[in-house]
């Protein structure tokens, strides 16, 4: 009877004890909000920046060359194109001439820059902030652009 007793007791303890340290409150939950819908403008959104993240692993400035040229001067058969990024988006400019074509990642508040030959019309196009950046222009000399949204 004693060892009954006895075990009864060290089994209750045993209970209260583990029952101390595993009581916890339970975590706050908060309110989901709903998601926002999926519209074009965000899929063009996603896509450039997508395209951004990924162009910009691969991308080689042609910082050298470019400065260069717009220091100096270029007798040379090439002249740079400088385009400065004014937006709060990322953006991928693509430029686009006879026998020439180039995409440049360039972040939102910098500067993208390449050398494109002379004397030729350029298409310059991309994605802003879900607007589309499009001019054909006929580069001669250096060029700078600045775009914003």
């Amino acid at each position: 009877m004693k060892k009954l007793i006895f075990c009864s007791i060290q089994l209750l303890l045993l209970l209260n004890c583990g029952a101390n340290h595993t009581t916890k409150t339970p975590p706050r939950v908060q309110p989901q909000r709903p998601k926002p819908a999926v519209t074009n403008n965000t899929s063009k959104i996603s896509q450039a920046e997508l395209e951004y993240s990924n162009l910009i692993k691969t991308y080689k400035p042609e910082t050298a060359e470019v400065l260069t040229d717009i220091l100096n001067g270029s007798d040379g058969p090439t002249t740079s194109i400088r385009v400065e990024n004014l937006s709060r988006c990322n953006m991928v400019l693509t430029i686009s001439g006879n026998n020439y074509f180039k995409k440049i990642p360039i972040a939102s508040g910098k500067i993208g820059s390449a050398m494109v030959p002379k004397n030729q019309n350029y298409n310059l196009s991309g994605t802003i902030c879900n607007s589309v950046y499009q001019k054909t222009k006929f580069i001669t000399s250096s060029s700078s652009i600045k775009i914003s949204n």
